[in-house]
């Protein structure tokens, strides 16, 4: 029991993170960030000391979003159908409304959700490419509670990570570790 459930009926709503809460992709991110890194070089961007989250902004910075995003997620929509389901997910559904905020891309988010068949239990999703900002910055949290019709001081934010952990207190939300 991931100790979310007890208490469920406080809160308006609980958004999950995705990768690492309720469902593990496999995905290689070495992999990915050595893709990533080429997608960068080929274009003339040097990526030296960089990891991945790093170079996602610096593609931002030099006008390169598109080709690392597409390069990124074809890792997670892959990763996605070959996913492993977490116990996290064996708690849905849940007596309030259900959100998954990611730093995943929303394709690789709806495709493991539907893999795992969590799907029907999930009102809202916000994956990193669904807003114009991603974790840690609370917009993509704070969307996902304005869609599910909840207060942020009255949602709960069920993560894996330290990021997960600021976006939920910038965002105003209560959080717990799985």
């Amino acid at each position: 029991m991931t100790g979310y459930r007890t208490d469920e009926g406080s809160y308006e709503a609980i958004v999950f993170d995705l990768d690492g809460t309720l469902v593990d992709l496999a995905v290689d991110w070495e992999v990915v960030r050595r893709d990533v890194a080429t997608v960068l070089g080929d274009r003339g961007v040097t990526v030296d000391g960089h990891d991945l989250w790093a170079m996602l902004e610096l593609a931002d910075e030099t006008g390169h979003r598109a080709p690392v995003e597409a390069a990124i997620g074809e890792h997670e929509r892959r990763g996605a159908h070959d996913s492993d389901r977490l116990t996290a997910a064996d708690d849905l559904p849940l007596s309030v409304p259900v959100g998954v905020c990611s730093l995943n891309c929303e394709a690789a988010c709806r495709i493991a959700l539907d893999t795992h068949g969590l799907a029907e239990h999930v009102d809202a999703l916000v994956g990193r490419d669904s807003v114009a900002t991603e974790k840690p910055h609370p917009e993509p949290l704070l969307t996902v509670v304005t869609a599910l019709s909840a207060r942020p001081e009255r949602t709960l934010f069920v993560g894996d990570s330290e990021r997960d952990e600021l976006t939920a207190r910038r965002a105003a939300t209560d959080f717990r570790y799985v």
